[in-house]
């Protein structure tokens, strides 16, 4: 008689239940649920305010939830914290590359922080500055770079330990059209060659749909809809695109939201990566 076939589920990517965030009165975060699989590109999309980038520093241990859960690639932020950090990169908006270094050194940094041996990270560096096309500028001090340079830079550091899951907080701000879908390119290659899950978070609708096999939209704290761009779009009406379907669940334009102190970090963000 045949032995029955165990089938061992693979856990989620990323996995929430009601996780919310407050700051005194305010909820930041009102009891969310993602559930995101394994080794796809997801977006959060929503207007400034919306909660995107409280929730991603709280997947990534940054911020304490107030309440609910989150499990990343099988731990739990909240009682393993460690363990989500070792199996996590993530990529702010805020410059995260030291400009006063090359990209070599600092990448050499970040593996020492990983805490990788030296045997490792010599092959890992060589590796991360072919892939990003950063080879021939190596040993440049990163001033120097262009925006899109420094975000491939950035990338490379992120993927030094081969984190299950790569989080990145609006990653082409500032950039020019040629330097952004550099970008993209890399993103998808990084999907393909290493199997990551890699949520990002954007206003860029067209990045969205470029890069993303699902997305959720958030709006005053809350998820307001959750599917594939197609799915999404087909919910919204006939010939819909994303901008739609952002302003349908949103209820604003892309444009519009935030407020002054949103409005002057995001661009003192573009003009340092320009």
């Amino acid at each position: 008689m045949n032995e029955p076939t165990v089938v061992t589920a693979v856990p989620r990517a990323i996995q929430t239940n009601n996780l919310t965030r407050r700051f005194g009165t305010f909820t930041a975060v009102d009891a969310i649920d993602l559930s995101v699989d394994s080794g796809g590109i997801f977006g959060l999309l929503g207007p400034n305010g919306a909660g995107k980038t409280t929730t991603i520093k709280m997947l990534t241990t940054i911020l304490k939830p107030t309440s609910g859960t989150a499990v990343i690639a099988g731990f739990d932020v909240a009682a393993t914290p460690a363990q989500v950090r070792r199996t996590i990169g993530y990529v702010p908006q805020m410059l995260s590359a030291d400009g006063a270094l090359t990209a070599e050194e600092n990448l050499v940094l970040s593996a020492r922080l990983y805490g990788m041996k030296k045997r490792d990270w010599k092959e890992r560096v060589s590796e991360a500055l072919g892939f990003m096309s950063l080879s021939d500028v190596a040993r440049k001090l990163v001033k120097t770079y262009s925006g899109g340079m420094i975000r491939r830079l950035e990338l490379a550091q992120a993927m030094l330990h081969r984190p299950s899951v790569l989080f990145l907080d609006e990653p082409t701000i500032g950039l020019d059209p040629v330097a952004r879908r550099m970008v993209w390119e890399r993103l998808l290659a990084m999907k393909e060659k290493y199997g990551m899950t890699i949520l990002i978070t954007t206003h860029d609708m067209e990045e969205a749909d470029r890069l993303c096999g699902g997305i959720a939209i958030m709006h005053h704290g809350r998820v307001a809809a959750t599917g594939t761009p197609e799915n999404l779009k087909a919910s919204v009406g006939p010939g819909a695109g994303l901008h739609d379907v952002f302003v349908h669940y949103s209820g604003g334009s892309i444009e519009e939201g935030g407020n002054y102190r949103d409005v002057r970090k995001t661009r003192r963000t573009a003009h340092r990566l320009s």
